[in-house]
């Protein structure tokens, strides 16, 4: 299990609806949180990680430790959306390249725990940007989607090319199956509607992030 890159078929997969909260589901949001660290992010998506399935963790804090700071959002639904912000954004499925989108100022989310128990929170500011983010990656939407115009659009295109050329080479090495496969697999999951026994032990096979050209 890893953290996949673009443009990996998952992160373009409209995500079904969780159905069942096992200890399957448990044990893939803890090593979630765990790759969420080792990457120093905030926020992770379910098809981050090549799973078809509606919910998304956070932690603002970015640090392992302490569990109250971690939150799991199963079946989010967003509503109430008020003003309009624009912020810079990353993805840990584009390392190291960033851009300005503009969300909504406010935001209320409601979705499930782990436990099942429902739950719905106001948010601004960097939570609410956060959790737009990731419910936008459950309906296969990237934060480069939303950057349409000027200069800032151009190289943010210029940058996925590489991503996707990362990718395509790893693939003639085999390090990872040709895109019907991995749509396939994905798929298949959803069909399901459960993680597969074997989703835990994928061999991993990290990428090296292409070198990324950053104005400061």
């Amino acid at each position: 299990m890893q953290i996949v890159h673009y443009p990996h078929p998952a992160l373009r997969f409209k995500s079904v609806d969780v159905q069942q909260i096992d200890g399957t589901l448990r044990k893939v949001v803890r090593k979630m949180f765990d790759l969420m660290y080792e990457a120093n992010g905030i926020g992770l998506a379910a098809n981050q990680v090549g799973l078809p399935f509606r919910f998304f963790i956070v932690n603002l804090n970015a640090r392992p430790g302490n569990e109250d700071e971690e939150l799991v959002f199963i079946n989010p639904v967003l509503s109430k959306r008020k003003g309009d912000v624009v912020g810079e954004e990353g993805c840990l499925s584009l390392p190291g390249l960033y851009g300005d989108v503009q969300r909504a100022e406010t935001i209320t989310i409601e979705a499930f725990d782990l436990s099942g128990q429902g739950f719905a929170m106001d948010l601004d500011d960097l939570p609410a940007r956060v959790v737009q983010h990731e419910t936008d990656h459950l309906d296969g939407i990237m934060f480069t989607d939303h950057i349409k115009e000027g200069e800032e659009s151009d190289q943010a295109e210029l940058e996925l090319l590489k991503f996707v050329k990362n990718f395509r080479d790893a693939q003639a090495d085999k390090l990872f199956v040709v895109d019907e496969a991995l749509q396939a697999s994905v798929q298949a999951m959803a069909d399901s509607g459960k993680i597969s026994a074997d989703f835990l032990s994928t061999p991993v096979h990290k990428l090296t992030p292409p070198e990324i050209n950053r104005e400061e």
